[in-house]
């Protein structure tokens, strides 16, 4: 079974790709669903067809549906958010502000995501196509199972047994609601569902990210910083998709100025992204919204490739024992941007405002960081 995931900048055209590789994969004759993550969704525009919170047949072989990211929240912490309402309003009246104050930045996008691993533990489906949120949200998501679950595997335990043993007393003295059985169940499935869901989402056999572009040096550049962040995070991309390229029967009058800028970015995208496969797509001459128009698109995009298989997977944890040097691949990493420390027996690095740890090898436990420095893509961690 096969999961592969499209992000990119909004506007760039990822929702259309998505929709392209479905369809060209159901042909084939497997049995795809397409799912959108992207709280403003699209992908009923894409086939032109009204789709709903549960998977709708398309064609033979393609299901597609729209995650209705209120109700998968409400079904995976609806008793941990009445609880923390409880909280704001004890003290004082309720109201929209409450509700306002229960939406963290990325969770609904994480529920969106318990979907993949529902639909892939089901195994009703060879192959799921999902059109994710746009890059900001989906790196978002990602961060939450590594930074929750290690706070929630250390506090929860305690908790629950302090709640258990003082807590009618603390709310009788401070008139403060305690958290009830159903609270600590939500969030000990939430953390058992995040943990499969990282799980699933690290198996580069079986996941594939692909980053959309177009050929314009914001996006590019965009794209390329999500690009750090997915490998970063450990996560396999295994393409590059531009679209919207300009051809050169239109680049004429008006738009003359625009091939010089055009050629540069195509020649920064072959260059940024060396070793990753590329696949090209002209603008089209009419919208993509329609399952025969989405096929043509699919039969240009994929003409030298099948999008179902894994088209590039690359070691991004290397340990050179040899040389005590711990390697990670950071590609694009500024290094002006870059915070590197150690945390006992963990390496966390930053690069901006996102960060991640690495165990430190179990060769090098008795050693520091001793010095750091980049080639060929990696960051080289020497230990001594």
């Amino acid at each position: 079974m096969r999961v592969i995931i499209y992000t990119g900048k909004g506007g760039v055209g990822k929702t259309s790709m998505a929709a392209a590789t479905a369809c060209r994969i159901a042909d084939s004759g497997k049995r795809v669903l397409i799912m959108s993550t992207d709280q403003a969704h699209s992908l009923g525009d894409s086939f032109d067809k009204k789709i709903g919170y549960e998977p709708t047949e398309i064609t033979e072989n393609l299901y597609a549906m729209e995650i209705d990211t209120v109700h998968e929240g409400e079904k995976s912490w609806g008793n941990m958010k009445d609880y923390m309402k409880q909280l704001l309003t004890s003290k004082g009246g309720g109201g929209i502000e409450a509700e306002e104050l229960l939406v963290f930045p990325g969770l609904e996008e994480m529920f969106s995501m318990f979907k993949i691993l529902e639909w892939y533990e089901s195994c009703e489906y060879d192959t799921i196509v999902v059109d994710c949120a746009p890059t900001g949200e989906t790196l978002s998501l990602l961060k939450y199972p590594e930074r929750f679950s290690a706070m929630i595997n250390k506090v929860l335990p305690m908790k629950k047994a302090g709640v258990k043993v003082v807590g009618p007393a603390v709310q009788k003295l401070t008139k403060i609601p305690m958290p009830g059985e159903g609270v600590f169940d939500d969030v000990e499935y939430l953390m058992d569902k995040m943990m499969r869901l990282q799980k699933l989402l690290l198996n580069k056999d079986v996941v594939s990210l692909r980053v959309v572009t177009t050929p314009e040096k914001i996006v590019i550049n965009e794209a390329k910083r999500n690009f750090t962040c997915l490998y970063l995070y450990r996560y396999n991309v295994d393409a590059i998709i531009v679209n919207h390229i300009y051809p050169d029967t239109a680049m004429e009058g008006y738009f003359s100025k625009w091939i010089k800028m055009q050629e540069e970015s195509l020649k920064e995208i072959n260059e940024s992204f060396s070793e990753v496969p590329k696949l090209y797509l002209e603008l089209q001459p009419k919208e993509l919204r329609t399952v025969e128009g989405l096929r043509e698109v699919s039969q240009i995009l994929f003409k030298d490739v099948d999008p179902d298989e894994v088209l590039f997977k690359k070691e991004i944890y290397k340990v050179d024992k040899e040389d005590s040097c711990l390697k990670i691949y950071l590609p694009f990493a500024n290094k002006e941007e870059l915070d590197l420390k150690q945390d006992r027996n963990e390496v966390v690095i930053g690069v901006k405002n996102e960060y991640r740890k690495f165990p430190v090898p179990t060769e090098f436990n008795e050693m520091n960081i001793a010095g750091a420095k980049f080639r060929d893509g990696y960051l080289n961690i020497s230990f001594a």
